[in-house]
């Protein structure tokens, strides 16, 4: 698929909104059937292994092919999961992060070359600080020890204050020659944007994210999560039962990383323009740059569910770039206490998914591993014109209308 032809298309077609109990008309067939079929293991498999609450939302380029709920916010099972019950996405934040400064990059703010000391002055580590860029933030290969202070954003400390723990830090390698998943680390990429754009890092992710996108729900911090009627509450599991936990807001300390809230239709609509259906908010390039694959993880085709069906796995910029056999897929999962998410999205097939859970049940893993086995299975690469057609249909620029399961 050429995310750019079809961004010049998706540019011309006027966008009508429409979504909820309306049949899924725009997607060709296969895709339909794809979902349809999903929908019913999605419903399966929350119910026998007695999921709390869960969605999920399927997407093309030209909009939301189907979205499906199940169960509660929480154990009361006093308000069931609508399409726009609020999640936390935890790591699958980092997307977010790379999306917003790759935007600014592609407008000149700053550059994936910056050297990080140049906008972040104070930062300093047990070596040669200047090494550091801001592609190697934003694609987990700063060279540093991974999982760096991860214990104090557990404690509750702001950023400013884990930064100061960075003099402390050595490389294990040099930057950009090995994968070193970070949380702290990665949220240098605030400090970053703020200082180049004097502007607030939640507030540039409303007004260059969030409301271009429509994504009406989505929002950045732990007051707009908890402060939201329709958010999902977390849960663990206790004696076999799962067992309501509240939320903490340990994590929301490092937004880049961790502190994105969105419900299904809002990740709909972020798996649309990463696929090149909302050229105008991010640019087709853009995309290119981020999940071009960069450094090798190893480990992750030896995860649960995932080792069936990976054959290599790399980090490019704030997304992890999957082989499955001769497909790629765009994919990052996240985890705080209480909640699961996992995207992913395939450019050769025009189709994407997301899946959020209230509960940490790692089965997760099954459900997005099953929708890809499935694509893979029943959908054909998709060529310029088919997405000509596509494009073109009634309704589509970013939404379609698409199937509500409940």
């Amino acid at each position: 698929m050429n995310r750019r032809t079809l961004a010049s298309i998706v540019n011309a077609c006027a966008c009508i909104c429409l979504w909820q109990q309306a049949p899924a008309l725009h997607a060709d067939a296969p895709a339909n059937q794809l979902a349809a079929g999903f929908a019913t293991y999605f419903q399966q498999h929350i119910e026998a292994e007695d999921i709390t609450g869960a969605a999920f939302v399927i997407a093309s380029p030209a909009g939301i092919v189907q979205l499906g709920t199940a169960g509660h916010t929480d154990t009361t099972r006093a308000r069931p999961i609508d399409a726009d019950t609020v999640f936390r996405i935890a790591s699958v934040s980092k997307t977010f992060a790379a999306g917003l400064a790759g935007v600014l990059i592609h407008e000149g703010r700053f550059s994936w070359d910056d050297r990080v000391v140049d906008h972040v002055p104070g930062f300093r580590i047990k070596g040669d600080s200047s090494q550091l860029l801001i592609q190697h933030l934003l694609g987990q290969s700063t060279g540093l020890m991974p999982h760096a202070y991860d214990n104090l954003i557990e404690d509750g400390l702001p950023l400013d204050r884990i930064q100061e723990k960075f003099r402390e830090l050595e490389y294990v390698c040099q930057p950009g020659a090995c994968y070193s998943y970070q949380n702290s680390v990665f949220s240098l990429i605030q400090p970053v944007i703020e200082s180049t754009t004097a502007q607030s890092y939640a507030g540039l992710m409303e007004s260059r994210i969030f409301r271009p996108l429509g994504m009406k729900t989505a929002s950045v911090g732990y007051e707009s999560f908890v402060t939201n009627p329709n958010h999902a509450l977390p849960h663990v599991k206790s004696r076999d039962r799962w067992k309501t936990i509240r939320v903490k807001p340990n994590y929301y300390q490092v937004a880049p990383a961790a502190g994105v809230n969105a419900s299904a239709l809002d990740l709909g609509k972020w798996l649309v323009a990463q696929m090149g259906g909302q050229p105008a908010v991010i640019d087709p390039t853009v995309i290119d740059t981020l999940t071009e694959p960069r450094v090798e993880t190893r480990r992750d085709t030896r995860r649960r569910y995932w080792r069936e069906v990976l054959s290599a796995a790399h980090y490019g910029l704030g997304w992890r770039i999957y082989r499955m056999g001769d497909h790629q897929i765009a994919y990052h999962s996240g985890w705080v206490s209480g909640f699961r998410a996992d995207i992913a999205w395939s450019e050769d097939h025009a189709i994407g998914i997301a899946v959020l859970m209230n509960v940490e049940g790692g089965s997760i893993s099954e459900l997005t591993t099953t929708f890809w086995r499935m694509a893979f299975e029943q959908l054909q690469p998709v060529v310029d014109g088919e997405l000509r057609q596509l494009a073109a249909a009634p309704g589509s620029g970013g939404q379609l209308g698409a199937t509500t399961v409940q």
